[in-house]
């Protein structure tokens, strides 16, 4: 795995940042950036669950239900109501 730098300059002290309390200020960063790739669909679950440490799918779904990220989306409800219509007879 390849290490990444980033470097971001912030107005105001980290610590007075209400959502970086009590947390790596690096750690929140990857995080929120993962989180938003994976809410893209450019990460998977695994792969979401492997770059931030979490070792089973429910700890991640206990995650991603804290952050207010769904994973079922208004794609996922066409698709399955297409293929309901094909499986099942027209009334």
């Amino acid at each position: 795995m390849r290490d990444i730098r980033i470097l971001c300059d912030v107005d105001q002290p980290v610590d007075e940042i209400r959502d970086l309390k009590d947390r790596d200020p690096a750690g929140a960063a990857l995080e929120a950036m993962a989180l938003e790739a994976f809410r893209e669909r450019k990460l998977t679950g695994y792969q979401l669950r492997t770059l931030l440490g979490i070792g089973s799918r429910f700890d991640l779904w206990e995650l991603l239900k804290e952050r207010r990220i769904e994973t079922y989306t208004v794609e996922d409800l066409e698709h399955d109501l297409d293929v309901l219509k094909t499986a099942l007879p027209q009334a």
